[in-house]
């Protein structure tokens, strides 16, 4: 059986063994870890995470036709394949797991909130994203690329870029670069005990990124903390730690 591209699912499948390769590598896998695939597609990561033993494997995919290639290429998914849209999915192990993935570039962003929402379960994240997504997750402040995704994963993992993935590794071809990063879960060393509001000051600080964060955060915090010096100061220019010390000051 043949599987047809979808461009509206931003659908581009990895060819390239050796990147394969290199992404399973990535895994920190030990007897007993669950393991999440998320958009096998056509299965480039899949037939080998389904050959690494001692593991409990599931998959999630969207795309129907994908699913049914799947089942037919690799019998050994038979059990472990959920066809569902990850960013409507339940947690899909009761305990905790890792996630792997070859994310589709359209809905890269709401798949890192997915993330987020299973933040206490998820141990680790091995995920390729468009270069610039990537390098915008690892990023540090003071740049124009850290935001909004920067922040709140940097406040929950550890975020590690690892390699580079060139254009030529998947058919079709993307127009972009792409970039393998690693989520190692750092336990809430903040103590975010409210990961909804904590998410809430963080995207007000970032949408209107070229206001300072005393006009940015009106209408979200009390007016005496409008009035400390750090309000003068533009979301880019602060670290996870500050931003983590208002959340704190505002969540008394």
């Amino acid at each position: 059986m043949q599987y047809t591209l979808k461009k509206s699912l931003g659908q581009h499948f990895l060819q390239d063994e050796n990147v394969c390769k290199k992404i399973v590598a990535a895994l920190s896998l030990t007897p007993g870890t669950n393991l999440l695939e998320v958009g096998p597609g056509g299965g480039a990561l899949t037939k080998y995470l389904l050959s690494i033993p001692d593991i409990h494997y599931k998959a999630i995919e969207v795309d129907g036709e994908k699913v049914t290639y799947l089942q037919q290429q690799y019998p050994a998914i038979q059990g472990k394949l959920l066809h569902q849209d990850i960013l409507e999915a339940t947690q899909p192990f009761d305990t905790s797991f890792q996630v792997v993935g070859n994310f589709p570039y359209n809905i890269s962003s709401p798949i890192m909130f997915k993330i987020l929402e299973w933040e206490t379960q998820v141990d680790e994240v091995i995920g390729m994203f468009q270069k610039e997504v990537a390098v915008r997750i690892a990023e540090k402040p003071g740049s124009k690329q850290y935001g909004i995704l920067s922040v709140l994963l940097q406040t929950f993992f550890q975020v590690t870029y690892l390699f580079d993935v060139h254009q030529n590794c998947f058919t079709p071809p993307p127009k972009v670069m792409s970039g393998v990063v690693r989520f190692t879960n750092s336990r809430n060393p903040f103590g975010i005990a409210d990961k909804k509001r904590y998410i809430r000051l963080i995207k007000a600080a970032f949408n209107q990124r070229r206001k300072t964060l005393r006009n940015a955060w009106k209408g979200t915090l009390p007016p005496d903390m409008l009035q400390q010096d750090i309000m003068n100061k533009r979301a880019e220019q602060l670290s996870v730690a500050d931003f983590v010390n208002i959340y704190h000051a505002w969540n008394v």
